[in-house]
């Protein structure tokens, strides 16, 4: 008996270690600690270590036009006939909108007050971050900022694409090859993060190497405020949202605990996505509103993504001690109200985003993003999860003011769930 016992313990202590060592996390992690060890005995092998987090980086940016492109032709042609969707369709996006560029400005709003990204409130002491604006001109024009990004001329074409697609009688079997081609490219860019544990390193021994292991300091206080901030967007913001509808979100939360779960430990909100519209069906919500804002919000809706995204621009740019005026936060907020669409449960898409962000504002340094690689794997989860959450208020708000939702339904499932 004690020698089947002691078979299992080893069985399981081997399935463990099996799946440890298969886990991105894990190595992305072990990467960050010998990055770490190598800057701070060794910085200048540390500092020699640049070319490889700057080659990750220059990798990740090859996947920015195509996925961009991509995701948002199918985020709106996946809309259907735009007639046909009306009111609902209206509706929804309009507070995709609302709530998500809340959550940008949230973001932004909290970076600037806790200033995670300052070091002594003087940011890395880079000697040539000026290199960084030489194109930026002093009298603005709103052409030649056009001209100069990629990404925006990218973005203006995919909206027309995506809007021109609704009236193209055959949209189905266009939409059919670009979502083939979609996967085709995710998955290059799935390969590439294989990568990311490298990258971390590099990224990592560079940044220690150079800076010391103060530069630990701010990646510490960027997670704390992270987390901090989705917290209080979910029980202030959401919670807020679903009280008018006297709805608490506590009720909501223990309600979807499985998926939160389940997203907790993929790291993806996309996995949650079949069970989550069973549940909002039980829940009260018609099948037709569920239909057609969760998969739309799952490219349009992305609170925790957006949180995120503006904490890092912002991070990135007290950094590196790079000042932005009012006019240049604006014009963050502007792209990556769009540039952060279809940014859910892909991984390695928030760095295709931020690349794509940096990249157009000409302003902070895009090698930024290997330094920044260091906590992204851990901060997955809780965008993943307020990702969910966003979406499954923003069906409950729908059918509610759509007058398509049934209360004693919703008052049986939270009790028996």
């Amino acid at each position: 008996m004690k020698n089947t016992n002691s078979n299992a313990v080893k069985s399981n202590n081997k399935s463990l270690f099996s799946k440890l060592v298969q886990n991105l996390t894990f190595w992305v992690l072990i990467a960050i600690i010998v990055g770490i060890l190598l800057g701070h005995f060794f910085p200048a092998a540390g500092v020699q270590m640049e070319i490889i987090g700057k080659t990750f980086v220059d990798l990740i940016k090859l996947f920015i036009a195509p996925i961009i492109f991509l995701t948002i032709v199918l985020g709106i042609s996946g809309m259907g006939d735009l007639k046909k969707v009306g009111r609902i369709g209206a509706k929804a996006l309009l507070y995709f909108e609302i709530v998500s560029t809340l959550a940008l400005a949230i973001g932004i709003a909290v970076a600037y007050f806790f200033e995670p990204g300052k070091i002594d409130k003087t940011g890395l002491p880079i000697q040539d971050a000026s290199k960084y604006t030489q194109g930026a001109s002093k009298d603005f024009s709103w052409m030649q900022f056009f001209l100069s990004n990629l990404t925006l001329q990218v973005l203006l074409v995919a909206i027309i694409v995506g809007v021109a697609l609704n009236f193209y009688k055959h949209r189905e079997k266009t939409i059919v090859v670009l979502e083939r081609f979609s996967k085709v490219v995710f998955l290059g860019l799935k390969y590439v993060m294989y990568l990311a544990p490298i990258g971390a390193f590099g990224g990592m021994a560079y940044t220690i190497g150079k800076f010391g292991l103060a530069t630990l300091i701010p990646l510490g206080k960027l997670m704390i405020s992270v987390y901090a901030t989705m917290f209080l967007f979910v029980f202030i913001v959401l919670g807020g949202i679903l009280r008018y509808y006297k709805i608490k979100i506590m009720d909501l939360l223990k309600y979807i605990r499985e998926e939160l779960l389940l997203v907790l430990g993929t790291s993806s909100s996309e996995s949650a996505l079949p069970s989550i519209m069973l549940k909002l069906e039980k829940m009260g919500c018609s099948k037709s509103v569920v239909g057609l804002v969760i998969p739309t919000g799952y490219s349009f809706n992305l609170d925790g993504t957006s949180i995120y995204l503006s904490m890092s621009v912002i991070f990135l740019a007290q950094l590196y001690d790079v000042q932005l005026s009012f006019f240049e936060i604006l014009v963050i907020i502007g792209l990556l109200m769009i540039t952060s669409k279809g940014a859910a449960g892909v991984t390695g898409s928030g760095f295709i985003v931020l690349a794509s962000t940096l990249t157009a504002i000409h302003k902070i340094p895009v090698e930024g993003l290997a330094f920044l690689l260091g906590v992204d794997k851990f901060m997955s989860e809780a965008r993943a999860i307020t990702n969910l959450i966003g979406n499954t208020v923003a069906t409950i708000v729908i059918a509610k003011s759509e007058n398509d939702f049934a209360d004693p339904i919703l008052d049986t499932n939270l009790e028996e769930f």
